[in-house]
């Protein structure tokens, strides 16, 4: 069995692959201050639903935008599981071309997205990742990644609204179907909620007007995602595994050469 692990800001997605199939797929919230030992209490217990044993991981590959927990996670990875995990950065094939300015810059999560969103989808292609921040990345026609737009997620924007204005309220972030709330609370749930499918089609139409492209694929992953989609009209893919999958098959391209 091959683990692998997404670390964002908010949430380590953890999934487990039986071969081709992804046996189970479990959050986990990112916390710095965990120990490699916590990680691995908290893991052993998650895989207990499937009847999974440590055993039983072959390999592990990691992707990580939060430095800061690496150590830990590594330390678990080693000393529970007796592997060293494949973690994404330099070094690590992924047939990506990468046309961004600073390379090193782009986020392991955009790269892993879209190493699957090409394989699944083909090109030209957006990918949205609704996670701590929302990111947009274009790959064109000739499968290079140019670059893209990173707002801040729903969420967070979100929680500094209901921070900074003491007279309103936290809200359930749900999809409205009147955009004139009767009162604060659908007030606050249609501007939030309207207001995010509104950036999202004016992104994907600006980034599709400026690539010259035609019959450009749009496909969104992350929490949110299947909320906000259910409005836009320039989305039509929802993915919630697609980091996963891109995770595996970035290990397959790499695993002769481990």
């Amino acid at each position: 069995m091959l683990l692998v692990v997404d670390v964002g800001n908010t949430n380590i997605v953890v999934g487990v692959y039986e071969g081709n199939i992804l046996k189970n797929s479990f959050r986990i919230g990112t916390d710095i201050n965990k120990t490699s030992d916590e990680y691995g209490a908290i893991i052993a217990q998650l895989f207990l639903i499937d009847s999974i044993s440590f055993s039983s991981i072959e390999d592990v590959i990691i992707s990580s935008v939060v430095p800061e927990v690496m150590h830990s996670l590594e330390n678990f990875v080693m000393k529970y599981i007796q592997k060293t995990p494949m973690i994404i950065g330099p070094g690590i094939k992924t047939g990506i071309n990468i046309k961004y300015e600073n390379p090193s810059q782009v986020g392991a999560d955009r790269i892993v997205n879209a190493v699957a969103g090409v394989e699944k989808y083909g090109v030209p292609l957006i990918l949205i990742d609704f996670g701590t921040a929302t990111t947009f990345c274009y790959i064109n026609a000739k499968g290079e990644y140019l670059g893209g737009a990173i707002t801040p997620g729903i969420k967070i924007s979100s929680e500094a609204l209901f921070q900074r204005a003491s007279k309103l309220h936290k809200v359930e972030i749900i999809e409205t179907t009147e955009v004139i709330g009767r009162n604060t609370t659908t007030a606050l749930q249609a501007g939030i909620f309207f207001g995010y499918v509104g950036m999202v089609d004016n992104i994907v139409e600006k980034m599709i007007e400026e690539s010259g492209e035609e019959n450009v694929k749009v496909v969104a992953t992350g929490g949110l995602s299947s909320l906000i989609i259910s409005e836009t009209k320039n989305v039509s893919i929802v993915d919630k595994n697609l980091t996963l999958e891109g995770l595996k098959m970035i290990y397959e391209k790499n695993k002769q050469s481990k």
